[in-house]
């Protein structure tokens, strides 16, 4: 399922044809995707300037000109897709219609959006803007790691008591926005920190050191594009390149990466996701 780096690159690469531009048509080609869309959508949403893409946590937000704000969740396979974009930065010509094409805006600018699904555990909605943030979908997510709001004193405080897996806690969603598997557990090996290390048990120096390895592992991975195991794409249609720099994401294994390093990669379960780390390393 994309993670923060790949739903962002997504919006940056949708930003270019969307904001400012008015949604001419839009067409909604089936009735639901992990949920139903929302009353009369398509309508909804037709005539509207995208005043704004924003994003919070792995979900994508447009702001319209009615006071409504479209919310999009890529799901495990779906994506986001710019053609005809009169910037010149995409395919000029629009592609012919595939399956699972579940929505499709056409831009005033000559840009068309269009979201593919094959598994359709995406999802879109309809909120208030005004009150977006009381959304249940937002209402609980922690701060974002890129933002101000999540910084040293915020972790140490978030940590404190709890007995946890700090790779758990780094995937609760409550304390920190928009982590996934990945980028964690390559968090975790530059920060030398045993993802089984309880949480509320790690010295606060090393979660004070540990603030600022997620901020640049994520900004490394947008600079990349993203990382495309599966399924992901640019709103290009490109892949992302961070999967490259995988330091022990998927190499359970091979030799560790650190020089001089005797241990091999392994992997374990927790919390039903698999979590890769250097027992000699992360202590």
């Amino acid at each position: 399922m994309p993670e923060l780096p790949e739903v962002e690159t997504v919006r940056r690469g949708l930003a270019p044809s969307m904001e400012g531009a008015v949604i001419a048509r839009a067409r909604v080609n089936r009735p639901d995707l992990r949920w139903p869309f929302p009353e009369r959508m398509a309508e909804r949403v037709t005539g509207q300037k995208v005043l704004g893409l924003r994003r919070r946590s792995k979900y994508i937000l447009a702001d319209l000109g009615s006071g409504e704000t479209l919310l999009v969740h890529l799901g495990m396979s779906g994506r986001m897709t710019v053609s005809g974009d009169p910037l010149g930065q995409f395919v000029h010509d629009h592609p012919a219609a595939e399956k699972h094409d579940h929505v499709v805006l056409d831009m005033d600018n000559g840009a068309r959006i269009t979201f593919n699904d094959p598994r359709r555990f995406g999802a879109m909605d309809l909120l208030e803007t005004a009150t977006a943030d009381q959304h249940k979908l937002l209402a609980s997510i922690g701060p974002e790691p890129l933002g101000n709001d999540f910084h040293e004193e915020y972790l140490v405080n978030a940590f404190r008591g709890r007995m946890s897996p700090v790779k758990t806690a780094l995937l609760d969603q409550k304390i920190v926005a928009g982590l996934g598997n990945i980028y964690v557990c390559e968090a975790l090996f530059r920060a030398g920190i045993n993802p089984k290390r309880k949480a509320g048990q790690i010295s606060a120096n090393r979660v004070v050191g540990l603030v600022p390895i997620i901020r640049d592992v994520l900004a490394e991975a947008i600079e990349a594009g993203g990382s495309s195991l599966k399924d992901f794409r640019q709103a290009s249609g490109e892949l992302g390149y961070f999967q490259h720099r995988f330091r022990v994401y998927g190499q359970e294994g091979n030799p560790c990466s650190t020089a001089g390093c005797p241990s091999i990669v392994h992997r374990i379960t927790q919390s039903g996701r698999s979590t890769f780390y250097c027992p000699t390393c992360q202590r």
